[in-house]
């Protein structure tokens, strides 16, 4: 294990991260699976056999659904949460970028059962969300449990993610760009490769269970035609625009109401919910009932127009608030409507251009997730996997880049999941050198050249080791488990050999004791004016090059040793790691 460690702490181990993206997949498959069945099997118990059937209710019991399922969410989060707030994709991002990808077993059973309670209470929010975490969650549990260096962590995180989503809706593609795209925020070759195994591998899993059918069914699908494109940048413009207003009334909630308490924000939100589908109980649960509907043509355009309201006012509500569910689906949802409610109009002013509402439902969709999340490939790959049509790539490009660049550069609006971590005053900011120390681990290239020794030791034995060649001294006191300087081995030779007799003399202790007869006090060697002795700080070796580097800059150090416990009360030292090696590494 320990040669495994070390070589996966090097950024160019591919063979064994793509072995663990498979294991990644697998097991995140299983994940998926049981969570899907589990919520599923609960909807289709209370809602006579269709997991989506929330219309059979009757007013009373959508309104009360929403509330008890808040209700039940605050307890959970009351009595197990221990201060996590927030979950989802906003909270893997967050963990990437602030903690090396580390994500705990709490979390995972919160998102879990949260977003199970979220979804089948028929809260307006999407799994696609707690997928990806639970993917991600389940990866850097693995990593933790193995030891493995950090650098490695945040690959298998990655591989989480994408597992998540190529699980869950049959797309591969979509959750290995959307793990790149979103979670890592950069494209490499090291991560590339097990990310695609990872989602491979998932995918196998999810479609032995649930076959491989398409997740959205587009009857009559239509091809665009050049004279179209003018209708697909409208379309682009109007998703941008509504992407923009999405994205600015779930931060202005978020932030109106970070002072008020957390159990009570969520069954303010159970609340509002229940009241919304009182009215219009299609806006209940994920929706992909509604959304086939849409995608196949088989709307009115006052009952979409009253659709896309609804349900833009019930998920604000519910991702404001806190309800532990995502924001994905949702996304998919309000596009879809608002390219149906787009071609309707266009149907009804110029019927000469015969509008097919599927087509643009599909492009409205793809645009409102690509401008909200800031996520255009991943929207644009999710449009063609989820519905097995690849006509769309050209049209669904246009539409996707207008939708973007109309919501950040015109409203200057920012990913949601970015405004959702900057809503609770988490900070994310990064920079390519800070990627770059990120991939690489303490192991892959610290000096091993080292010798351990203690602060009183033998004259001969102290003459020995500087023999030894060693590069640099660890040196210990007596009392204590944790070494307390670093000098390099010839300065040390040349502090020794320089003194005479008599000032050799002078650096023995004056009463000598029977531990240290003919020992060589180096303590007063070290604090001589002629020593350049480095005081001695350890960092773990699971550490990535960015953690050494701000721990060296926060002690004001240039050495760092590096170490880890290997049983109980065994501390193994593998090296040492410095500023100069550091700074090489990315320069």
């Amino acid at each position: 294990m320990d040669d495994l460690r070390l070589h996966l702490s090097r950024p160019d181990a591919l063979l064994q991260l793509a072995c663990l993206g498979i294991i990644s997949g697998f097991i995140t498959g299983g994940i998926i699976v049981l969570f899907r069945v589990f919520v599923e099997g609960s909807q289709a118990a209370l809602l006579q056999g269709y997991a989506e059937n929330y219309e059979i209710l009757s007013v009373e019991e959508r309104f009360l659904f929403p509330i008890i399922g808040s209700i039940l969410i605050a307890l959970l989060f009351r009595y197990f949460s221990k201060g996590i707030r927030v979950l989802g994709v906003p909270r893997v991002i967050e963990s990437m970028a602030l903690h090396h990808g580390y994500l705990s077993l709490r979390s995972f059973f919160l998102q879990f059962f949260g977003a199970a309670i979220a979804i089948i209470s028929g809260h307006s929010v999407g799994r696609e969300g707690p997928i990806v975490f639970l993917g991600a969650a389940s990866s850097s549990l693995l990593g933790q449990t193995l030891g493995l260096p950090n650098n490695s962590i945040r690959t298998l995180v990655a591989c989480g993610t994408a597992a998540g989503i190529a699980a869950s809706f049959d797309t591969p593609l979509a959750g290995v760009i959307f793990a790149l795209e979103v979670v890592m925020m950069e494209y490499t070759m090291v991560s590339f490769l097990p990310v695609i195994l990872a989602a491979g591998s998932a995918t196998s899993v999810s479609i032995f269970v649930f076959g491989d059918e398409p997740s959205l069914l587009i009857q009559n699908f239509h091809q665009s035609t050049l004279a179209e494109l003018p209708l697909v940048i409208i379309l682009g413009v109007l998703a941008g625009i509504f992407s923009a207003l999405f994205i600015h009334l779930i931060q202005t909630i978020a932030n109106k109401t970070r002072h008020l308490n957390f159990p009570f924000k969520l069954v303010l939100a159970g609340f509002i919910a229940g009241s919304i589908a009182m009215i219009e109980p299609g806006m209940m649960g994920i929706g992909y009932d509604s959304l086939e509907q849409t995608l196949g043509g088989n709307v009115v355009l006052n009952t979409l127009l009253l659709l896309l309201f609804f349900k833009l006012l019930a998920t604000v509500a519910c991702i404001g608030l806190g309800i532990p569910g995502g924001v994905i689906g949702p996304a998919l949802f309000l596009g879809a409507c608002l390219g149906g409610v787009f071609a309707l109009l266009v149907r009804l002013f110029f019927p000469e251009l015969e509008t097919n509402i599927g087509f643009y439902s599909l492009l409205g969709m793809g645009a409102v997730m690509g401008a909200s999340l800031q996520a255009p490939l991943a929207a644009l790959s999710a449009m063609m996997e989820l519905t097995r049509t690849p006509g769309v790539i050209f049209p669904g490009m246009i539409a996707i880049v207008i939708a973007n660049l109309t919501a950040s550069v015109v409203f200057g609006k920012k990913s949601l999941f970015i405004l959702m971590l900057e809503s609770n005053g988490i900070d994310i900011s990064t920079n390519p050198i800070t990627q770059t120390l990120r991939r690489t681990g303490v192991g892959s290239l610290m000096n091993k050249s080292i010798i351990e020794m203690e602060l009183f030791t033998d004259a001969d034995k102290t003459k020995d080791i500087i023999a030894k060649n060693s590069e640099w001294l660890l040196i210990k006191n007596n009392n204590d488990d944790e070494f307390d300087n670093i000098i390099a081995t010839k300065e040390l030779a040349g502090l020794l050999a320089q003194g005479t007799e008599e000032e050799n003399k002078e650096l023995k202790p004056q009463q000598q004791t029977e531990t240290h007869d003919h020992s060589i006090d180096l303590s007063m060697v070290l604090n001589s004016s002629l020593s350049n002795t480095i005081p001695a700080a350890p960092i773990h070796l699971q550490a990535t090059l960015k953690e050494a580097l701000d721990k060296m800059n926060d002690l004001n150090l240039d050495v760092l040793y590096i170490k880890r416990v290997v049983a109980p009360g065994i501390i193994r030292i593998y090296g040492i790691v410095t500023r100069e090696q550091i700074e090489a590494s990315y320069l």
